[in-house]
């Protein structure tokens, strides 16, 4: 790297800390002369970096807001920081912000440096965030590989294993990445099967780039989301809107139900009539299991159903459970 180019590496590490820098002091730090100094800052403008300069005897520069994103420094601390909080907004979909997440967590771990790659896997590997909600969690690590993979145009490959338990490995040619409500999806070209293929990110293990190239293929729906949403709708029954009534306070509830409470009705100061969003039967009924209140169902009727036989299955695993320690007790 040349002196020049070092030298502005510099300033602009010093610029990049919220205060305002007298040239003297700057040129002090640097080295260097105050017009050097002076000619730095009008490469830094040029180069897209807002550079303020205010007169006066507390004037100086400062690096200000622009237009534009510019490139930005990061010490050891702050890459590592970074990258662990984009790892954990990955992992845990959050509305409006989940791809520019993975997106912005693929460049960030491709130019980390190995020693700071450790430490974000070692911060990563100890620590256990409680998930907002209580869909599947994904491994922003995989994320991040499907990502690189689909900028790059790259075949990946991974395991993966299928809602019946069916364990498989796949060769394809990634093309998005879809956030869909609590989970992540992968539209891909799978070679074996010579077609189009959604994967459920969570049950997709062991991915890695396979460093070939492909050519990009014309995906069979408008875009990648409108792909996933047509899948959808062709292998999962329709979305049910369940009416109930809970014990409990409409407040109590209301904190319990978080931002999926749907529509809540207080009956009186014990009750509450709730009204949900659509969603699958299992997901309704985990949402009311886990209130921890007694609740009663009016609708639909297949939703009395689900939570019967669900019922039913709790009542002979307890009893195996309790029919196993009576046989160890004797």
């Amino acid at each position: 790297m040349s002196d020049t180019s070092a030298r502005l590496l510099n300033l602009l590490s010093l610029l990049q800390t919220p205060r305002e820098w007298p040239g003297s002091e700057l040129a002090d730090r640097l080295g260097v002369t105050s017009r050097t100094i002076r000619r730095d800052i009008e490469r830094l403008r040029d180069l897209g970096y807002p550079v303020h300069a205010t007169m006066g005897a507390v004037g100086g520069y400062r690096l200000a807001a622009g237009t534009a994103m510019p490139p930005l420094l990061l010490d050891d601390e702050e890459a590592v920081a970074i990258a662990v909080g984009l790892r954990s907004t990955a992992g845990h979909t959050i509305a409006g912000i989940e791809e520019a997440s993975v997106r912005a967590l693929a460049k960030l771990e491709q130019v980390l440096p190995a020693r700071l790659r450790r430490r974000v896997g070692t911060l990563g590997s100890a620590t256990v965030p409680m998930p907002a909600g209580d869909g599947p969690t994904v491994d922003p690590e995989q994320l991040t590989v499907l990502a690189a993979a689909i900028t790059n145009h790259e075949r990946v490959r991974f395991r993966y294993q299928a809602g019946a338990g069916e364990r498989t490995k796949r060769l394809v040619e990634p093309h998005r990445l879809v956030a869909a409500g609590r989970r992540w999806y992968l539209v891909a070209y799978d070679n074996d099967r010579e077609d189009w293929r959604t994967f459920r990110v969570d049950r997709l293990t062991e991915a890695f780039a396979t460093g070939a190239r492909t050519t990009p293929r014309e995906l069979p729906a408008a875009d990648a989301a409108t792909y996933v949403r047509e899948r959808m709708q062709g292998m999962a029954p329709a979305p049910q809107r369940a009416v109930a009534t809970v014990y409990a306070p409409a407040a109590e509830v209301a904190a319990r139900l978080g931002g999926r409470a749907g529509e809540l009705e207080a009956i009186d100061a014990r009750s509450c009539r709730w009204r949900s969003t659509p969603d699958s039967l299992e997901w309704l009924a985990m949402r009311l299991a886990m209130l921890g209140h007694e609740f009663t169902v009016h609708e639909p009727a297949e939703l009395v159903g689900y939570l019967r036989a669900l019922g039913d299955r709790a009542r002979r695993a307890a009893g195996a459970e309790g029919a196993d320690r009576d046989a160890e007790v004797r």
